[in-house]
């Protein structure tokens, strides 16, 4: 334990004095060493793409579920979307030093708000390597020191992006300790690194709900929580039949692995006759197995019955449960008993329907007429995420930039005292 514990203090240590450095940075500083990084990966393709498929096949001989073996999948496209995605991050505005709500008051100083960085973020994540480079990027970018400590099944991917990472840093004049990467799979690490407040700010999970539970009940810090996802697509009585099959076919195929992937499908009982037909054979054709209530059901034969823990399950597989509803507030119901607060869409032509949907649906993002599926940092515009949070407090939603600061307050004077 010893050894783990004094690894955790030496790169929290090393965190923190690479912290005062990088959020006095500037912008260009900043966006060089993220450029670099770019680079990095794109010079270094053969390496990464190597190492994940060591991954791949140490998670082929582990078992792993085809969903996530895809989420760990690496190849040229992604390596071209995450290079996409920082380059966005370039582009966006450095919102540390902004001073905002300047104010004079009857004793004649100014009051104001500045954003600055949280400080040093522990960020611990399964499966996806993209997130090494995207917790790294948006972390710079905003200021703040990173620790990662990816997942096991991940771990020769994870390395090779870090090692793009740290030249990238390098070579901007920036401290490689500036992120830090645990290059250990003990789970320990894990144990220490959420008990070291003296070093470490908010810690950021992201994987299953198990992990993200563990360690919101034992972090020391807080915890910005990606809990899971658990999303709903209700197509309402007045859904454009075109437009319903479309997106909820999309909502739940579009990759099956992610935490946006629709896992509930809830249809206007009015509805059913116009889309479920077309949409069970599109289904059925990929391969989705489907579950369903006593009347979906009755559809088709290739339907089987959904339990309860179907409602409260998120698949992250080739599996969809189906509800037919009679009236939008069974769907709002159903929504707001087992959904997780992720994201829930609505397809409906009728104005006031949706104004009711998007008022009274109490989730992270809520979607009218699109897909689940873009619920992601990418496609808001945010360059990248760091996660998509369910918690009201202190960031909901995808976390970009802003999420990854606070404010303090400045006051401006010239002398004044207190009267």
């Amino acid at each position: 334990m010893g050894s783990i514990t004094d690894l955790i203090t030496t790169l929290g240590q090393n965190a923190r004095t690479a912290t005062k450095v990088l959020r006095n940075a500037t912008t260009q500083q900043k966006n060089n060493a993220i450029n670099n990084i770019a680079s990095q990966i794109d010079k270094n393709r053969k390496d990464i793409l190597s190492a994940n498929r060591k991954d791949l096949n140490q998670g082929k001989n582990n078992e792993l579920s085809i969903a996530l073996l895809d989420r760990l999948m690496l190849n040229n496209d992604r390596l071209n979307s995450i290079i996409e995605s920082i380059k966005q991050i370039i582009d966006l505005p450095d919102l540390i030093g902004e001073i905002t709500d300047l104010k004079f008051r009857p004793s004649g100083i100014q009051v104001g708000k500045m954003r600055v960085p949280l400080g040093v973020i522990g960020i611990i994540y399964e499966s996806r390597p993209n997130v090494t480079i995207d917790a790294a990027v948006l972390c710079l970018k905003s200021g703040n020191g990173a620790i990662l400590r990816g997942g096991s099944e991940a771990i020769h991917s994870n390395f090779e992006l870090y090692k793009c990472i740290k030249q990238g840093l390098i070579n901007a004049d920036l401290s490689p300790l500036s992120v830090q990467f645990i290059n250990t799979t003990d789970r320990k690490a894990i144990t220490e690194l959420v008990k070291a407040k003296d070093y470490v700010d908010a810690i950021i999970p992201r994987g299953g709900k198990g992990l993200v539970e563990i360690i919101s009940d034992n972090a020391k810090m807080p915890v910005i929580k990606h809990l899971h996802g658990i999303c709903h697509t209700y197509i309402d009585k007045d859904a454009d039949t075109r437009k319903a099959i479309n997106i909820a076919f999309n909502g739940k195929t579009h990759r099956y692995g992610l935490c946006n992937t629709t896992e509930t499908l809830l249809v206007h009982a009015s509805a059913v006759g116009r889309v479920m037909p077309e949409l069970i054979a599109e289904f059925v054709a990929k391969g989705v197995e489907l579950r369903g209530c006593e009347q979906t059901k009755k559809l088709s034969k290739q339907i089987k019955k959904a339990t309860d823990k179907d409602w409260d399950t998120e698949y992250l597989d080739a599996i969809l449960s189906i509800r037919i509803v009679n009236s939008m507030s069974d769907a709002i119901d159903h929504i707001e008993k087992h959904s997780s607060g992720h994201t829930e869409a609505i397809v409906s032509e009728n104005y006031t329907s949706i104004r009711r949907f998007i008022r009274e649906v109490d989730s992270s993002s809520v979607m009218v007429n699109a897909s689940t599926s873009f619920a992601d940092g990418f496609e808001y515009g945010l360059g990248a995420e760091i996660g998509i949070s369910t918690d009201k407090f202190h960031v909901r939603g995808p976390v970009g930039l802003e999420g990854l600061t606070s404010q303090k307050y400045i006051i401006l004077g010239d002398g004044h005292i207190r009267s």
